[in-house]
């Protein structure tokens, strides 16, 4: 498996990830993940440990959660996660270098045999042109190989904050999926 072929560079609004049940995707993946023994834990910034919870809402999960971390600060990004100082110095919090440390450093920290991460701009303030509101950027580990994609949701201006950061659970969830099924 080349999981390059799965987590593509960028996924915006008319990627079928964005669409689907939350509920269901992570009751698949929980699933999925209980059938065959495979552990799984969070890093996440953004989403405030939204993806630990919905993990922890299915019954059964103590079989495969290992961690849920939120690493909301830079100081905790590189204290739990080991990002390095130069990634977040050189290119920022949300970018696709820290989401991939994320995940890096979160595979090392718990050993899960899958590990998602999330970093980015829930807003509603904080967006520049640049790098605006829904900027979200998600790293997996997965069998000991890592990618980061951009998950391009300013793509929906109707998203709010709660929005966006339900988007990204979403979002992560069904790439996990495409993941673990490939």
């Amino acid at each position: 498996m080349n999981i390059e072929q799965i987590i593509l560079p960028e996924f915006g609004k008319s990627s079928e990830i964005m669409t689907g049940s939350l509920d269901k995707t992570v009751y698949d993946v929980v699933q999925y993940l209980m059938e065959n023994r495979l552990t799984v834990s969070t890093g996440e910034s953004l989403t405030g440990g939204l993806l630990s919870e919905r993990i922890t809402s299915v019954s059964g999960a103590s079989q495969v959660i290992e961690l849920g971390v939120c690493t909301y600060s830079d100081r905790m990004k590189q204290h739990l996660l080991h990002v390095p100082s130069g990634i977040l110095a050189e290119y920022g919090a949300v970018s696709r270098q820290t989401a991939y440390a994320m995940a890096e450093g979160l595979m090392h920290l718990s050993g899960a045999d899958l590990c998602l991460t999330v970093t980015g701009l829930a807003g509603p303030g904080g967006g520049t042109a640049e790098l605006p509101v829904g900027t979200v950027y998600a790293g997996f580990a997965y069998r000991n190989r890592i990618a980061a994609t951009l998950l391009k949701l300013w793509e929906f201006p109707e998203l709010d904050r709660d929005g966006i950061r339900h988007m990204t659970a979403l979002c992560v969830f069904r790439l996990a999926e495409r993941l673990l099924l490939a």
